[in-house]
């Protein structure tokens, strides 16, 4: 059924070109074509599901359309026509479906119509925004062996809150009562975790307890934070132009985001030099946010001494690590459990003992 989708589609495409027609009218005019040379192999049940193939081929993202519409895909990723993979609740299986590298194809570029991003020889590597807030990742041969690699991280439907988060049992109480007290006081939280160990979710619903007379500033490379906040404004990093100009870096959104009167900080994720930014930043007494890839809360604040060095050959750990100290007052490890369920696994203060010159990560006790 997939060819014919593929010639019926082609069909309805040209026609739409040709007379300027609505989707659904040149749908209309395909099948009444369709039926009308072959009547035998008329079937409703399948003229049906053809037809939705077809108007997802058009307007929508063909085969992924249906999964990018089921609320319990947490992510799909692809990694060849025949290897297409979903994960619900943090557990993943592959799919029987086959998706063309030409189709695939067409599908990213409709994906990266709207977002002022390509991918392409020249640009193999691409990260982008799609309407919905899903963020898209593809990388292109001969970066990969033989085929496109396509994932699609997406986000729920809505912003939780801390309270939402006790709720699925992500955060019990005592934490969520322990982080809105910190987060109201103007503390500074680093949000630590792997991959999908809800990092990004649990940095929105901390952010649902800032006030909402309080300005915040968000930084990322794509956008992904949501707040329902009305003092919001939200940047992400771009990519350079066909001749190599125009990018916007991590590190210039963070020093942009100090002249536009900033109540609170956020970065998305802290990756390269953008760390020393972030800390000069909170070192002048503004609050902030940000999250890290790491394995432990003491791992994160390792990392996050030795990101900024990369800032400069005059930036030294003497200056870094009491920075640090000063600046970031509590980490927040989150981890996903063999199960799939996220949870906080450890909330840490931190500090500089200065009597000792040297950081220390504590586990606060609830």
């Amino acid at each position: 059924m997939s060819t014919l989708a593929s010639r019926l589609s082609e069909r309805a495409r040209n026609h739409i070109v040709e007379t300027k027609s609505g989707v659904s009218s040149a749908i209309d005019l395909v099948f009444d074509e369709s039926i009308e040379q072959d009547l035998s192999s008329h079937n409703a049940v399948a003229e049906s599901k053809l037809r939705t193939q077809v108007r997802d081929r058009l307007s929508g993202y063909g085969p992924l359309q249906p999964l990018l519409e089921d609320p319990a895909i947490e992510e799909i990723w692809i990694n060849s026509t025949d290897e297409v993979f979903l994960a619900k609740s943090g557990v993943h299986e592959k799919l029987d479906i086959n998706i063309s590298r030409e189709l695939l194809a067409t599908l990213v570029e409709k994906m990266l119509r709207n977002t002022g991003r390509r991918v392409d020889r020249s640009s193999p590597f691409v990260d982008a925004s799609l309407e919905d807030g899903s963020r898209l990742h593809v990388v292109i041969p001969d970066i990969t062996r033989n085929h496109w690699s396509v994932n699609i991280r997406k986000f729920p439907a809505r912003v939780y809150c801390l309270e939402d988060l006790v709720q699925l049992g992500s955060v019990t109480s005592q934490q969520a009562e322990f982080l809105a007290t910190q987060i109201c006081s103007g503390k500074n939280i680093l949000v630590s975790g792997a991959t999908q160990a809800g990092k990004t979710t649990l940095l929105c619903a901390l952010l649902e307890k800032v006030a909402q007379s309080e300005r915040i500033i968000t930084v990322e490379e794509t956008f992904e934070i949501r707040i329902s906040g009305s003092d919001w404004v939200a940047m992400q990093t771009r990519q350079p132009n066909l001749e190599g100009l125009g990018e916007i870096s991590l590190r210039r959104l963070v020093k942009e985001a100090l002249r536009m009167r900033p109540g609170r900080i956020v970065v998305g994720e802290v990756r390269e030099a953008e760390s020393f930014d972030l800390l000069i930043a909170l070192n002048s007494g503004l609050p902030g946010l940000c999250t890290i890839h790491a394995n432990s809360a003491q791992d994160a604040v390792s990392k996050l001494c030795t990101l900024p060095l990369l800032a400069g050959n005059n930036i030294s750990s003497e200056f870094v690590n009491p920075t640090v100290g000063s600046c970031i007052d509590f980490v927040v490890h989150c981890k996903m459990l063999a199960n799939g369920k996220r949870c906080i696994e450890q909330i840490s203060s931190v500090r500089w003992d200065p009597s000792e010159s040297r950081l220390r990560v504590d586990p606060v006790e609830l």
